[in-house]
């Protein structure tokens, strides 16, 4: 369930610009991976606000626009598919995180971050296990970064039609690998995770 307790313990602890971080596109073959970090007013709620992965794109795609009218800051980091082969994916995505937070239009002094790791911060941090479904700022972040990197997978769909991106995201599904397999990688793919698909 959502509500403001990380939030209002940050705040009780002296912080005042408290960002939710959420990543999306970690366990994806193909394009770079996103994350989103959002600093919400205190208190201020949407009785749709969820987990990213709780919503239909629909869903999502409305609340991405009322999240950005009402955020006080949010900003949207990447980390390429060249990152991600040479410095692997966790610490592409770590990458992603700290580039969201340090292009926040207003600084934040606190980031709670969705899942068990942050890695070299320049602001405190408390990682948060489901964060996504318990704190409304990384539901948000978690919101922004999905649909973000879905439309950067229209993008790529249009650019790589043979590999049907737009229905599966660029996850590993059975229509993903039989396309790598028939039409070789592209060079939106990640090399390091074609490895078993492609027998090396």
């Amino acid at each position: 369930m959502l509500d403001y307790r990380y939030e209002e313990e940050c705040r009780k602890a002296g912080y005042q610009n408290i960002c939710g971080v959420d990543e999306a596109g970690r366990g994806c073959l193909c394009g770079p991976v996103c994350a989103a970090a959002v600093i919400l007013p205190p208190d201020w709620n949407h009785p749709a606000l969820n987990d990213s992965k709780k919503l239909s794109p629909k869903k999502r795609e409305q609340l991405f626009d009322i999240i950005i009218e009402n955020a006080l800051a949010y900003a949207i980091g990447w980390g390429s598919v060249e990152e991600i082969d040479e410095i692997n994916i966790l610490n592409a995505a770590m990458l992603a995180m700290r580039r969201a937070i340090a292009d926040l239009p207003m600084k934040a002094d606190f980031a709670l971050v969705d899942g068990n790791i942050a890695r070299d911060f320049s602001i405190p941090t408390k990682t948060i296990i489901g964060g996504d479904a318990l704190s409304p700022s990384i539901a948000a972040a978690s919101i922004l970064a999905k649909v973000s990197r879905d439309r950067l997978c229209e993008e790529m769909d249009r650019e790589y039609p043979e590999y049907k991106i737009g229905a599966h995201k660029g996850y590993c599904t059975k229509v993903h690998r039989e396309a790598i397999l028939q039409f070789g990688p592209a060079p939106i793919h990640r090399k390091t995770f074609l490895k078993k698909i492609l027998g090396e």
